[in-house]
Formats: C-alpha cells, sequence, structure tokens
C-alpha cells in the first residue's frame, strides 16, 4: 500500500484515502461487478433480437435466411465485441481493491456506451449500406474504448486499483489500437458504406498476429 502510495500525487492520495476498501465493503462491491455484469447480459442478449425471419415457405426459407446476412453479420461483430469488453471490463474490477463515487459514475458512463451497442448494431443491420449506419457504430464503439479508458486511467492515478503500470500501459495501447480501427473506417464509409464494416474484421486478426510473434521468438531462441 505504502508503494501504491509513494506514486500518487497528494490529490491522488487524499482520495485513495477517502475511498472504500474493498474488502471491508465486500457487499456493496458486489453490487457494483453484479449491476455491470447485469448491463453486459442483457446487452449482448438484446443483439438476437435483430435476428428475424418473417412468415416464408421452406422453399423460400434460404433465401430468406441470405437476406438476413447483414443482421447477422452486425450480431457477429456486436457480439465478439461486447464479449471483449466484458473480459476486460471483468479483469479490471478483478484488480480494483478500493472504490468511490467517481469509478462509480465512471463506470455508469462507461455502461451507457454498452448499453447503446444494441441499439446501433440493428441500425447496422438494417442499413448497412448506409453512410450513417456505419458511422453512428463506429461513434459507438470509440465510445466504449475512450470511456473505458478514462476509468482505467482515473482508478489507476487515484491508487484504486492494484495493477501494474505495465499492465495499464499495455492495455492503453491495445485500446488505442482498436479506437484507431474504428476511427478510420469512418472516412471509409464516406467513400464506400459497405465496404468499411469489413475494416473491423481487422482486430481479429490480431491473435493471429501474436501467436506469430511468440512462434517467432521461440524460434529465435532456440
Amino acid at each position: 500500500m505504502g508503494s501504491v502510495k509513494a506514486g500518487l500525487d497528494d490529490g491522488a492520495v487524499s482520495r485513495a484515502r477517502a475511498a472504500k476498501q474493498r474488502e471491508e465493503n465486500e457487499i456493496e462491491f458486489s453490487r457494483i461487478v453484479a449491476f455491470s455484469d447485469g448491463v453486459f447480459a442483457i446487452a449482448i442478449t438484446l443483439l438476437v433480437l435483430q435476428l428475424d425471419v418473417t412468415e416464408v415457405s421452406n422453399g423460400e426459407l434460404g433465401r430468406a435466411l441470405l437476406n438476413e446476412r447483414q443482421d447477422i453479420f452486425a450480431y457477429a461483430i456486436s457480439f465478439a465485441v461486447i464479449g471483449r469488453f466484458w473480459i476486460v471490463h471483468h479483469h479490471f474490477f478483478g484488480e480494483v481493491i478500493r472504490f468511490d463515487g467517481r469509478l462509480i459514475a465512471l463506470n455508469l458512463f462507461y455502461l451507457a456506451w454498452i448499453v447503446l451497442l444494441p441499439f446501433s448494431s440493428q441500425v447496422l443491420g438494417d442499413h448497412g449500406g448506409a453512410e450513417a449506419a456505419v458511422i453512428l457504430y463506429a461513434i459507438n464503439l470509440i465510445g466504449v474504448i475512450l470511456s473505458g479508458l478514462l476509468m482505467f486511467a482515473d482508478a489507476h492515478r487515484a491508487g484504486l486499483t492494484r495493477a501494474s503500470p505495465e499492465g495499464i500501459r499495455t492495455g492503453r495501447r491495445s485500446a488505442l489500437v482498436v479506437a484507431a480501427v474504428f476511427a478510420i473506417s469512418i472516412p471509409v464509409a464516406v467513400v464506400n458504406p459497405q465496404l468499411a464494416p469489413y475494416c473491423w474484421l481487422i482486430l481479429f486478426l490480431t491473435p493471429l498476429r501474436d501467436l506469430a510473434t511468440r512462434v517467432r521468438g521461440s524460434a529465435q531462441e532456440r
């Protein structure tokens, strides 16, 4: 605890002292996490409501499902990103050792962007060829990322988390890369709205890139 306070300014130290200790207020802290998990669960479940096949004959079912491909694409992308956001959020609160009103407020601000995702995802699925639909979705995702970075940085600066500075920097770099991909898709949408969503698929190449890096590292060690 002393080492944590050593890296804080006077204001941050005062805030850390005034904050509630997680171990001494476990019930209240658990309610914050449970509420957040509930918001994520509802948001990710609502995504499936945008998928709908009207009453068609068996012979027309294949074509009807094909017509849903834009909605299915929006669902798949949104499910993946909300799932990823939940993992990051879950890991962040696992490192929190004390909390205060500002952290709760920033968490609510972050969740406000999360609950908007089913709406922007539905707009993207229904109007995927429209420039405004792509821009709305990209702005929504950028809002989630930047509000999350604000919450993480504020908690770290105030000494509310035991996360290491290196871990914070690594997470910030990864988040900014993701935000950059969505930001780049906005001017692409102005030129070609149908092409812009496919820019987001770059994000799914990250695990492959990391795997390739580890393989190269192992080969060099040998």
